[in-house]
């Protein structure tokens, strides 16, 4: 596994069309029976390079986004392993694990995701599964803000639903005692050593106050502030978040620097600084292995890197689905299944009529390709006839460039936090 550290630094899409999509995906998609770097090489060799030009352009407006990325995978990978289930929205028959206690009003960057997958759609349909979006979303992120990079293994395939009940009993609570989180990620084959270098993952992000209150005034029913919790910080927190308060404020979850990648999660966690609960209970739990962890991740982030990337690549491959299992989503918040499964939907009778009859197919997707090829074309006197079909006649390619570096205008709506 390679390893570098860089510095910190319309009308016409109808329901004919969407099927035959579909059944392209299902019968032509790539599938294979193990993870591998080189997955996509010769199907979308440049879908690392979308998902890192996207992320790169959400982080213009969004400096939280990266968190929030990596924040999804992990709580996707804790429930029946990385498959996307997370991103899957409520229908008649999925109950959607963003309304889990732990992603509900709390999980982000879901419309991050889609202009993913919207783009990778664009350069490369039906190939890139929506698992493998959070895959190398994660990656982007880390190195993005500093932290190190990895060889993302790829081959993921998409659930077919999802599974709120083990959202709600699998993912850690930032209120558990380290023994039950330790156990959580036993139960899908980490160890110790993984459970405190993925942590590391709190140096950067934010947290809402209704994850760590439970420390400021009243810890544990002892009627007094929790004692590991180092007394300035403890100030300066319930402030932010007054007894009795609405619960909705947001802080940083390390101190010195919010944005960045680093170890400084790790030297927060010897001076009494974790925000939360599960993060200081790394190095105050007497007589836990978790301690010599934390002191040689404060003192040596080379060796945090090196074990994080490892640990990131352990934690994607919980149960992936892989082969022929599961499917490859065109639109990673509903099953593609859906389009058979919905009782008294339409596309049942077509999905059917085209299974049997590959002729009736194929004269369907050759007429819905001119439908699309018809839809507000510039003809007669109207628009150009580009000489570089990049840049507008008379306009020079760094004018384009600018105006392609400019951010989106539409921000994505900000939730409570990235905890």
């Amino acid at each position: 596994m390679a390893v570098t550290n860089p510095s910190a630094t319309c009308d016409g899409f109808s329901i004919i069309i969407l099927t035959t999509l579909v059944i392209s995906s299902s019968l032509f998609g790539t599938s294979s029976a193990q993870l591998n770097a080189t997955f996509y090489s010769g199907t979308c060799p440049n879908a690392s390079a979308i998902v890192r030009s996207t992320i790169q352009q959400a982080l213009q407006s969004d400096t939280r986004i990266g968190a929030s990325l990596i924040r999804l995978h992990f709580h996707d990978c804790f429930v029946n392993g990385c498959d996307a289930s997370i991103l899957l929205d409520d229908s008649g028959s999925i109950q959607s694990e963003k309304n889990a206690a732990p992603n509900a009003n709390s999980a982000r960057g879901f419309s991050v995701v889609d202009n993913i997958k919207t783009a990778l759609e664009s350069a490369c349909p039906g190939v890139v599964s929506c698992s493998d979006v959070l895959a190398l979303a994660s990656e982007a992120s880390v190195s993005l803000a500093g932290g190190p990079s990895w060889t993302v293994l790829l081959g993921r395939r998409d659930s077919l639903t999802a599974n709120q009940a083990g959202a709600n009993s699998s993912i850690p609570s930032p209120f558990e005692s380290l023994s039950n989180i330790t156990s959580k990620f036993s139960a899908v084959g980490l160890n110790t050593n993984d459970l405190v270098a993925l942590s590391g993952a709190h140096t950067f992000g934010r947290a809402r106050c209704g994850v760590f209150s439970n420390r400021l005034f009243n810890f544990s029913g002892s009627g007094n502030p929790d004692p590991t919790l180092n007394t300035t910080l403890l100030s300066s927190l319930q402030q932010i978040c007054p007894q009795n308060g609405s619960g909705s404020g947001i802080t940083n979850l390390d101190l010195s620097t919010p944005d960045a990648f680093d170890n400084n999660y790790f030297t927060n966690l010897q001076s009494n600084n974790g925000l939360l609960q599960s993060d200081q209970e790394l190095f105050s739990t007497t007589g836990s292995a978790t301690i010599a962890i934390v002191t040689s991740f404060a003192s040596n982030q080379t060796l945090f890197f090196q074990a994080f990337a490892q640990s990131m690549v352990n934690m994607g491959n919980i149960s992936p689905l892989t082969g022929s299992s599961g499917e490859i989503r065109l639109d990673c918040k509903k099953s593609d299944q859906e389009l058979f499964s919905d009782t008294g939907s339409p596309t049942i009778a077509i999905v059917t009529s085209f299974a049997s009859n590959q002729t009736l197919f194929f004269e369907a997707f050759a007429k819905s390709m001119i439908k699309i090829g018809n839809i507000s074309p510039l003809t007669g006197t109207s628009g150009e006839i580009r000489q570089d079909c990049k840049v507008v006649n008379g306009q020079s390619a760094t004018e384009a460039e600018d105006i392609q570096l400019q951010p989106d205008s539409v921000q994505e709506a900000v939730s409570l936090a990235d905890m």
